[in-house]
């Protein structure tokens, strides 16, 4: 402001100021100004700049402070106050003085006294105090301050004392000439017309502007912006519309009484003095819309600083001349109001946006905005009013819908009034202009709530963009990071800073501010989070770091969220049902377990493909187990180690998955192992039909003659040599196999444990209570150790050594054919089993056998065949064989238990008691066992006993087999005559 006070001091003392205003040097404003928003008010359309319109402006303040003053109109050249040259003034002019409008000279009050810059929040500045000018430090001498108002004015205006000294002479010559008329009276345009020729300008060009300017000046109030409309019929219309423009072809002589001036001024003061009610006696040239909002708004800009764009300290005084001029360009207080908001505002704007003062000023007056807009219905008004509050609101809505870009820690201070003013604008505008509004308005529209909510939405959601942009930009082959990872770090910082920066100042607005931001930003990540997820097919380590990265924004957003929860009235259920779960925990559950299917899968084509080439070879190793069986291990323990390696965050629950699958495929491989090998009952003899002895005979059948075998149920899967895979070694060599993977699932589960206390995401407590076993191997081992053992046995007694049983053992001569030779045989197969098989499942093999081959003894005492026959007298053979096979298992104590041995052979010890007895009491015994069975008829016939392979001395089958190999007349004949059984199968 000194600077321009300096300048116009230079200018009044140069005649170079062609057209009554500053040089451009002098009217020029800060770069900022540049930035400075459109007109709200609408077009003239009339080529009116803005230099005509305040030079304008200015001659109705003169004219208003001079007519409204107490002392006669006199002219009073401002030069004078200064040590300058200029236009000698004349006689009459100097003479007068000291007359000079009480308004205009009134002398400036200090800005402590300024009223209404306490009203309006506003501080006095700094130029007040006698600080130098911007830049200078504030060492410079304080430069020499308007003497008046009337001078403060005109140097704001920016018109030069030339100009100003025009004015003022030619309000004289009206003066002189209408004594009396009041300026509201009078069409200033034309009498200033009247006043002047080109003899009164220096320059020939500025007297053309200055006199095209009054003639834009009568055409843009009279005809093109009238106050009351036009009459189409009214031939003073027509008229003055040819004067002016045959003006601009033909230059109209001004500044005496002429032809063309009575019929200008006829032709003006026709229209200008038409009113609504005609009764009027004013003249009415300014005061039609927006003509008049555009000169008065010319005048509202002297209330700021041009340089700095503050409120001047003398705004009490500024106001008071303002005020004058409402009568002839009709304004009242509520366009006062609104031009003086406007002005405010476009000055913070203007400036940088950097004086908080300036913006509260225009909050606290928009206040009363919104008052007045209450109060009427004005059309001109509410255009006016909708049009300047959408200006500002546009500016605002322009920064607060990207809020994150406009405010940072430097500005956030501007941030409370810009939303305030934003906010207030918008709800003017819908509740008090809207018709739409007014319609609905039962439903209680909260406007600055929505619209703050549409601002923390639509800034985030520009923000979340650019973070997206910058996220990509960040990956590269020195940063592999994932895009989706550096995104979730960004958008929690981004959350964080909207927590404690900006949702602070929105909670005036939206008391759930941060609860919004949060919903929005969880929104925006959870499309991108969905798209990723939807494309993912396997598990990788940026899989997992991505899903992770999003499980912990989604908890820090959460956790805000609730926060800002606390104190809402619903708990913000409306907010909550827009944060639907990422589920990323689930998403990484569900990759692993298709990992987990495709590793288990994996491992079980692998068992398929292994174990058909094993050959169960007892020379592979030598602990004598499948070598398949090591490498499948070694791959689940791979299995597992590379399942703890996963950057996973929920191990301890995913563990059962691999567990029971892992645990599939080694029940899968001990169904293998046991599978081929037959079963017990794959190598029980059928069972011959029942013959009797033929007495008296004991060459049972002759030399040539073989005895008929037993068949033996076995299918045979390989030759009976070295490769036979159900040889004994073989099969010693699954049962030390499914021995093996028993006893390397305690390992298993205790590798487990280790690595689960190692993982990151289990706690120290969960491994302790965790029960990880696998039942269906553990429970498949145990049952193919059962029934290899059994099969072994059985298939070393029954088919290995059928030969020696059924051949050999009592045939013929039972004296002849000992037990001797089945000891013998046994010999070796107890050295093979004792050599070969895993001592922890060796005895239970060895009993096995023994169980099989006290079976086998039993069988041929009970179901030999016709070729062999036993009298009483045999049966201290029979036990003597008997406690012989009994000795073999015990070893001289070196082998197994003697109760277990007894317990085995109890069924044996017990039936043969039934070989000593003779057979009258064994006939009877049977009788009477039928007899309590039911199965003997009225005719005492006996039926047929069923074979249940159940021997004991109380079951009838049994009995009768003892009479059917008891080599006597007496058992024969009962057979014969009771079953009819013959001598021969």
């Amino acid at each position: 402001m000194a600077r321009l006070f300096r300048e116009s001091r230079r200018d009044s003392s140069h005649s170079s100021s062609s057209n009554g205003f500053l040089p451009p040097a002098a009217a020029s404003t800060p770069s900022s100004a540049a930035s400075a928003l459109p007109s709200p008010f609408p077009d003239l359309g009339v080529a009116l700049s803005a230099a005509d319109l305040r030079e304008a402006a200015y001659e109705v303040l003169v004219a208003a402070s001079r007519t409204t003053g107490g002392k006669p109109l006199t002219y009073i050249p401002q030069s004078s106050s200064v040590a300058a040259a200029g236009p000698p003034a004349s006689p009459a002019s100097s003479s007068a003085s000291s007359a000079s409008s009480a308004s205009l000279q009134r002398s400036l009050t200090s800005a402590a006294a300024s009223k209404m810059k306490k009203a309006l929040g506003l501080r006095s500045s700094a130029s007040s105090k006698g600080v130098g000018s911007p830049g200078s430090g504030g060492k410079a001498a304080a430069p020499r301050r308007p003497a008046t108002v009337g001078e403060l004015m005109r140097v704001q205006m920016r018109i030069s004392e030339p100009a100003d000294t025009r004015i003022r002479r030619g309000l004289l010559r009206i003066a002189a000439s209408q004594l009396g008329r009041r300026a509201e009276s009078m069409v200033l345009p034309l009498e200033f017309l009247q006043q002047f020729k080109a003899s009164d300008f220096p320059d020939p060009q500025e007297y053309e502007a200055w006199r095209s300017r009054n003639l834009k000046l009568l055409e843009a109030g009279l005809l093109v912006h009238p106050l009351v409309p036009l009459n189409k019929s009214d031939s003073s219309v027509q008229r003055l519309r040819q004067i002016i423009r045959g003006a601009y072809d033909r230059p109209l002589e001004t500044g005496k009484n002429s032809e063309s001036m009575q019929g200008l001024r006829t032709s003006v003061m026709s229209l200008a003095g038409r009113s609504h009610d005609g009764t009027s006696d004013g003249c009415h040239w300014a005061d039609g819309f927006p003509l008049n909002l555009h000169l008065y708004q010319m005048l509202v800009e002297a209330c700021f600083d041009n340089d700095e764009g503050t409120v001047v300290d003398e705004i009490d005084e500024v106001m008071e001349l303002l005020k004058k001029t409402w009568v002839i360009l009709g304004i009242n207080e509520l366009l006062h109001n609104l031009c003086f908001t406007w002005a405010l505002f476009n000055h913070f704007v203007m400036f940088g946006q950097v004086d908080i003062e300036l913006l509260s000023a225009a909050e606290n007056q928009l206040a009363e905005v919104a008052k007045d807009a209450k109060t009427t219905k004005d059309p001109n008004y509410c255009k006016v009013l909708s049009s300047t509050l959408s200006s500002i609101m546009g500016w605002t809505e322009k920064r607060l819908l990207a809020y994150h870009e406009t405010f940072n820690t430097s500005n956030i201070e501007s941030m409370q009034g810009i939303v305030s003013i934003g906010v207030s604008a918008a709800r003017v505008l819908v509740e008090d202009i809207s018709h739409e509004y007014r319609r609905r308005r039962k439903e209680e529209t909260d406007v600055a709530r929505s619209r703050v909510e549409t601002y923390i939405r639509s800034s985030l959601r520009t923000a979340f963009a650019q973070r997206m942009e910058e996220a990509d930009s960040k990956r590269s082959s020195r940063n592999p990071t994932p895009v989706l990872s550096i995104l979730a770090k960004d958008i929690g910082d981004l959350a964080m800073k909207e927590k404690n920066l900006y949702s602070p100042i929105l909670k005036t607005w939206h008391p759930l501010a941060s609860g919004v931001a949060v919903a929005t930003l969880h929104s925006c990540y959870g499309n991108e989070l969905k798209q990723f997820v939807a494309g993912l097919t396997e598990l990788t380590p940026d899989t997992v770091q991505v899903l992770k990265s999003a499980d912990k924004l989604e908890k820090d957003l959460v956790n805000i969220a609730v926060e800002d929860f606390v104190d809402s009235d619903d708990g913000g259920k409306s907010l909550i049902r827009e944060m639907p779960p990422y589920e990323a925990e689930n998403a990484i559950a569900n990759l692993v377990k298709v990992w987990i299917k495709e590793r288990v899968d994996r491992l079980k084509g692998w068992v398929d493909r292994n174990l058909k080439q094993e050959t169960w070879n007892p020379g592979a190793n030598r602990e004598n187990f499948a070598p398949s069986s090591v490498e499948m291990l070694w791959v689940i323990g791979e299995t597992l180690d590379a399942f703890f390696q996963l950057p996973i965050p929920m191990h301890p629950a995913l563990l059962p998955d691999l567990t029971a699958g892992l645990d599939r495929i080694l029940q899968l491989y001990v169904a293998k192992v046991k599978s081929g090998c037959g079963t017990r009952s794959s190598f029980m003899p059928q069972l011959p039909p029942l013959t009797r002895c033929e007495v008296g005979s004991k060459l049972l059948f002759k030399k040539k003659e073989k005895p008929q075998n037993l068949q033996v149920r076995v299918s045979q899967n390989g030759a009976a040599n070295g490769n036979d895979p159900l040889g004994l070694p073989q099969l010693c060599v699954r049962l030390n196999t499914l021995q093996y993977i028993r006893g390397e699932l305690e390992n298993l589960e205790k590798k487990i444990k280790t690595s689960l206390r190692n993982v990151e995401s289990a706690q120290a407590d969960i491994t302790d209570g965790l029960d990880i076993k696998f039942e269906l191997c553990q429970a498949a081992c145990q049952e193919g150790i059962q029934q290899i053992c059994e099969t072994t046995a059985y298939k070393v007694t029954f088919y290995d050594l059928g030969h020696v049983l059924w051949d050999t053992l009592y045939v013929g001569d039972t004296a002849s054919n000992r037990v001797e030779v089945l000891l013998r045989e046994l010999d070796p197969v107890l050295e093979t089993i004792s050599g070969m098989v895993h001592n922890k499942v060796r005895n239970r093999a060895i009993t096995s056998l023994m169980k099989a081959t006290f079976d086998g003894f039993l069988l041929v005492l009970l179901a030999g065949g016709p070729l062999r026959a036993f009298t009483r007298q045999d049966s201290q053979i029979i036990e003597d064989d008997f406690r012989a096979l009994r000795d073999l298992y015990l070893a001289d104590g070196d082998g197994l238990p003697e109760e277990l041995v007894d317990k085995a052979s109890s069924q044996v010890k017990n039936v043969l008691p039934l070989f000593r007895a003779d057979s009258e009491s064994l006939i009877e015994r049977f009788k009477r066992m039928m007899v309590e069975s039911n199965r003997s008829t009225s005719k005492n016939r006996l039926q047929m006993p069923p074979t249940t392979a159940h021997w004991s001395p109380n079951e009838p089958n049994t009995v009768l087999r003892v009479l059917c190999y008891r080599s006597d007349e007496t058992a024969t004949k009962f057979l014969k005559k009771t079953y009819s059984l013959p001598k021969k199968i």
